[in-house]
């Protein structure tokens, strides 16, 4: 193996030292050394990176839902907060736009995203509020719309 303590493979490179492993992966793919790659760790980092991809995604969506529920129905906040409420919605906005790929799977997850993110809310208003909608109200394009904010604002 190139680069490498040759009395080292590179499946016990990748328990070690995972950063290394992963410089050592795309050097050998670029000199087209593909029978020496660790095939095993390879997959499960690639399968890994599509989990990260879609776990970041939701994680914004469910931080714009939280901050829309919050501006459109905590009113006793509206006046206080909902400056930093729109900013927040924009900044998330702006990190998916940055880091989206069309083809995630987010209609099918948007349910229990809306869900996280009433539990959140209820927390943060300390369930005070009972008004907020029990199903997602807000359409996928909606919640990715720079401009979107609800009509009642």
């Amino acid at each position: 193996m190139q680069g490498v303590n040759s009395n080292l493979s590179l499946k016990e490179l990748y328990k070690i030292d995972d950063h290394l492993w992963l410089e050592e992966t795309i050097k050998l793919l670029k000199d087209n050394h593909l029978e020496e790659l660790d095939l095993e760790n390879l997959i499960e980092e690639l399968e890994n990176f599509g989990r990260r991809d879609k776990a970041k995604v939701a994680s914004l969506l469910e931080k714009i839902i939280r901050h829309l529920l919050l501006l459109q129905y905590w009113t006793q906040e509206y006046q206080y907060n909902s400056g930093h409420w729109k900013a927040e919605i924009r900044s998330f906005r702006n990190q998916l736009k940055r880091n989206l790929t069309m083809n995630l799977y987010l209609d099918n997850e948007l349910a229990s995203i809306y869900d996280d993110a009433l539990g959140y809310v209820i927390e943060k208003t300390e369930g005070k509020l009972d008004n907020f909608p029990q199903y997602c109200i807000y359409t996928l394009e909606q919640l990715l719309d720079i401009n979107y904010l609800p009509e009642n604002l």
